[in-house]
């Protein structure tokens, strides 16, 4: 996850979520956009409203601070466009350094639900382009799910799922039998907006 140092008071030094104050004319999802492209030059093409954290101990000091959190899920080549210097940096989303105010407890919460999101959603996809190989989505739910998953009942319950369907087509280039290309089934938004989405 892409971290930003803080330059000022309170938590001067320490690495932070992006984040920055709404807009009066923008909508959250319009804010959250800017506000990473402002500071992380990213621009991913997903983004799902995560939280609300508004705990009232949550600012030290000042004003109640209330973060309506999104989070953002971004391909190796939107990764590839973004900011790295000494004030935004990538850092394991598992292990991250010491954070700015709760932001650690947003940061379990996210992994917590991208994981359980896993289990029924396609958010998987998110991380793949619009056609893939099996073991390309494998890696993924592997790499998330922090284990290792078997290839075979991996391929049985992801083609008995009915979610994917092959392309016809296949992976060319590697030294091996070229996988098949398969590509997710309905063109759904990955986002889970219930009633709002479109709104």
């Amino acid at each position: 996850m892409p971290l930003v140092r803080r330059v000022r008071e309170p938590y001067a030094g320490r690495w932070a979520l992006p984040g920055g104050p709404v807009r009066r004319d923008e909508d959250l999802a319009d804010t959250a956009r800017r506000t990473l492209v402002a500071t992380t030059a990213l621009s991913p093409t997903y983004l799902e409203q995560l939280y609300t954290f508004g705990r009232a101990e949550r600012s030290a000091s000042g004003p109640r601070v209330i973060s309506v959190v999104y989070w953002a899920l971004v391909r190796p080549e939107e990764a590839e466009r973004g900011i790295e210097d000494e004030n935004v940096a990538w850092h394991p989303a598992d292990r991250p350094p010491e954070l700015a105010f709760d932001h650690r407890t947003i940061v379990s919460y996210a992994l917590w639900r991208l994981r359980t999101k896993m289990e029924y959603s396609r958010i998987a996809q998110a991380f793949l382009g619009e056609t893939f190989t099996l073991a390309q989505l494998r890696q993924v739910y592997e790499v998330v799910l922090q284990r290792t998953l078997d290839p075979a009942n991996f391929r049985r319950q992801v083609e008995a799922s009915g979610d994917v369907e092959p392309t016809g087509e296949y992976l060319v280039g590697g030294r091996h039998r070229p996988p098949k290309l398969y590509r997710h089934r309905e063109a759904n938004d990955l986002a889970d907006n219930g009633p709002l989405t479109g709104l």
